[in-house]
């Protein structure tokens, strides 16, 4: 692990959360729910790789930075602040942290809501992409499977090798990738050279590169400009390189991780730490009040001061069409 000159923790803040509405709303996304033993996600995800990098570096939007800065400042955590005037996707969001490092600079790239236990085994699976990296390498971290999970996409590989990038998949394929035993979970988290991912990004999607660049060019201490953020194609990163690049690596990881993406996930990993449930497995969420289940299995109810939902637990990721419904009405609710 020579020649390594630094390693930075970026991490990416912008999602919405919007199938964990009502408990995530665009002022306060699921990252940054105290949730979690009195912490959120954020913090959770700063506290996890303090010991493995040099520098932190957090790529946010204007409506939540204010929201990351208070935790890094309670935290007592030095940073990089990034603010995005506009969302453009995962593909712009990494390209930023790149420009704003020094080419050898290997940089670890994590969601900011993601729930990983089994340290050990993570900061394994953090030495092993470093060592990839410093080679000039591309490298995505794929979970080993516990269940044919359909929220989450998949990577198929042999050995550290990637032959293809999955979208989520029906119940059948997904029974089918476990069954084949050489499928990982794409857990949408990166480690790389800022230089190699930004040639990469440079062969194959051309105009992100090159609109980011002016986009970051023209930044204000770390704000980037409204109308030259518009012109940066909203595209994830997993399109602009991991699918096309020669140059990428995966590495086969055994922690426990969950993207914490539906309330399913919430609930398997709230039940994993003790919170109560009845004895027809009937969650509440969000209220402290007596709430009795009649003639119900498997559900749960998140309550908040201005919307309450009920929902059973295996139609988790239908909330994300009831938030886009409220979107579209422009709805003070998710607010």
């Amino acid at each position: 692990m020579k020649n390594i000159k630094s390693i930075t923790h970026v991490i990416l803040t912008g999602g919405v959360g919007s199938r964990l509405w009502p408990l995530s709303r665009k002022s306060q996304p699921k990252q940054y729910l105290n949730l979690f033993g009195g912490k959120s996600l954020f913090e959770m995800t700063v506290d996890r790789n303090r010991n493995i990098a040099d520098k932190v570096m957090v790529v946010g939007n204007i409506d939540n930075c204010h929201l990351s800065r208070q935790v890094l400042e309670k935290t007592n955590t030095a940073y990089i602040d990034i603010i995005e005037s506009t969302p453009r996707n995962t593909a712009a969001a990494i390209a930023f942290a790149a420009f704003a490092s020094d080419p050898d600079d290997i940089l670890i790239v994590t969601p900011s809501d993601h729930i990983i236990d089994e340290m050990e085994e993570y900061e394994t699976a953090i030495g092993g992409a470093i060592e990839k990296a410093s080679q000039g390498f591309i490298v995505t971290f794929g979970i080993v499977p516990t269940k044919p999970e359909t929220g989450y996409g998949y990577i198929e590989r042999k050995g550290d090798d990637v032959i293809s990038f999955r979208e989520k998949p029906n119940q059948v394929s997904a029974r089918d990738f476990i069954a084949k035993g050489n499928f990982l979970w794409n857990s949408g988290m990166f480690c790389f050279k800022a230089g190699v991912l930004l040639e990469e990004l440079k062969a194959f999607h051309p105009e992100v590169y090159e609109t980011s660049k002016t986009a970051w060019e023209n930044n204000k201490n770390g704000n980037l400009d409204l109308d030259l953020s518009l012109q940066i194609p909203s595209i994830s990163i997993d399109y602009a390189v991991m699918e096309r690049s020669k140059k990428i690596k995966v590495v086969s990881s055994k922690f426990s991780w969950s993207d914490l993406g539906s309330f399913e996930s919430v609930y398997d990993y709230l039940v994993s730490i003790g919170h109560p449930v009845d004895e027809n497995g009937n969650m509440v969420i969000g209220t402290t009040n007596y709430t009795a289940f009649i003639g119900m299995k498997d559900t749960i109810f998140v309550c908040t001061d201005t919307a309450n939902l009920i929902l059973k637990k295996e139609f988790s990721q239908d909330v994300k069409s009831l938030f886009n419904e409220l979107e579209r009405k422009n709805s003070e609710l998710l607010d």
